[in-house]
């Protein structure tokens, strides 16, 4: 009889182990994860910002005991921001480091080049930091994205912005990859709808830092509202070219321009932007008592302000914990993905819309708001809006 039970108790203890063998990232002690930023590129300033908020959260998960009793381990590649280097950094992460999901991979381009070397050894491409529509569609079952598309944010606030300023011609200036047509295709499919036209559009290459010609050109054709399919330093070098020309239409970007880099890099200059948004920038001296809590929280352990990407980065880790804990102890890919297909994720103290998710729905929200660099700060200018077929 004792023989018999112990046979079956090791039989029991190597098929526990197979089954946690084929889970890769996930030991009896811990979880690993992914990600990879642009830590010395053209959008490090995100990236590096993305890594921290991350870090934060992961800090807190794990002080608390971690997940179903397994800390966090966040592995973290730089891409600088190219494609190719995001290949080789995936690669990496999942071959070698044996990631259990990538987290909160910043840039389009970059996540598309990476999700084909990911899902052939079954990692989820979790809460990516871009708003491309191919972060959920076409569908697969190992993609989750989180916010309102680019596409859908300029589908709303480019029509809303136009009717309000009266604007006679609108325009594009875009970056000629994948995010910047993403921009320019919902800008120009809002204006359809609202029976109206993107009359000029203009693009740069990514790394560009000379805007000139491309502002010769908007002015010349008298365009009075310009979409900006821009990110940190082309938003900045852009709107200032077209000040010092004597040029001032309305300039509206999308969330990918929401950052308090605009403002304190560009100085007064960039009063007056518009930008699409999910969530509010956490300033030290926020009117919400728990969001200037967050924020001196992080300020105190990274010697820096927080910004809306350290948000992206701690809210990325936030829903995966969630998903995680709700998945159980025996944690695994499928059981993670049955977790996500019935999550609903409530508005947070950082003002982002609510977020749900099903076996057919891997967006979580397409609601978004306008903000305006006033006096030196964004403000929220707008309720919550949808996209409307």
């Amino acid at each position: 009889m004792k023989t018999t039970l112990s046979l079956m108790g090791a039989a029991i203890a190597l098929t526990t182990g197979a089954v946690m063998a084929q889970t890769q990232g996930v030991t009896k002690d811990e979880i690993v994860i992914g990600s990879i930023q642009d830590l010395s590129g053209p959008i490090a300033g995100f990236g590096k910002q993305v890594r921290m908020g991350m870090l934060l959260r992961v800090d807190e998960i794990n002080e608390q005991g971690g997940i179903n009793g397994r800390k966090i381990k966040l592995l973290v590649e730089d891409s600088k921001y190219d494609p190719r280097n995001a290949v080789l950094a995936a690669q990496k992460l999942v071959n070698q480091d044996k990631i259990f999901a990538m987290v909160g991979h910043i840039g389009t381009a970059q996540n598309m080049a990476a999700m084909p070397v990911q899902f052939q050894k079954n990692v989820l491409n979790f809460y990516p930091i871009t708003a491309a529509r191919q972060m959920y569609d076409p569908f697969h079952k190992l993609k989750y994205s989180f916010a309102a598309t680019y596409y859908d944010q300029m589908k709303i606030v480019t029509p809303l912005l136009a009717k309000e300023k009266g604007a006679k011609k609108v325009c594009a200036m875009y970056q000629d990859d994948e995010f910047g047509l993403e921009v320019k295709r919902g800008a120009e499919d809002g204006l359809k709808a609202a029976g109206m036209t993107l009359a000029v559009e203009t693009t740069y290459k990514r790394g560009a830092t000379d805007f000139a010609s491309q502002m010769q050109k908007l002015q010349a054709e008298q365009c009075d509202l310009v979409v900006m399919g821009t990110i940190i330093r082309e938003t900045i070098g852009g709107i200032a070219t077209a000040k010092r020309l004597g040029f001032n239409p309305t300039f509206v970007g999308s969330s990918a321009a929401y950052t308090d880099l605009i403002h304190k890099l560009g100085g007064p200059a960039m009063n007056g932007f518009y930008a699409a948004m999910t969530v509010q920038h956490p300033y030290l001296d926020s009117a919400s008592q728990p969001l200037r809590f967050w924020a001196n929280k992080y300020q105190t352990k990274f010697n820096e302000e927080p910004t809306v990407f350290s948000v992206y980065g701690y809210g990325s880790i936030d829903a995966f914990a969630r998903a995680a804990s709700k998945a159980g102890a025996n944690l695994s890919t499928d059981s993670f993905i049955k977790a996500m297909d019935t999550m609903k994720m409530p508005p947070d103290i950082f003002g982002s819309a609510e977020m749900t998710f099903s076996p057919t729905k891997r967006l979580g929200s397409n609601a978004t708001r306008l903000s305006q660099i006033t006096d030196g700060r964004w403000k929220v200018i707008s309720e919550y809006m949808s996209p409307k077929d």
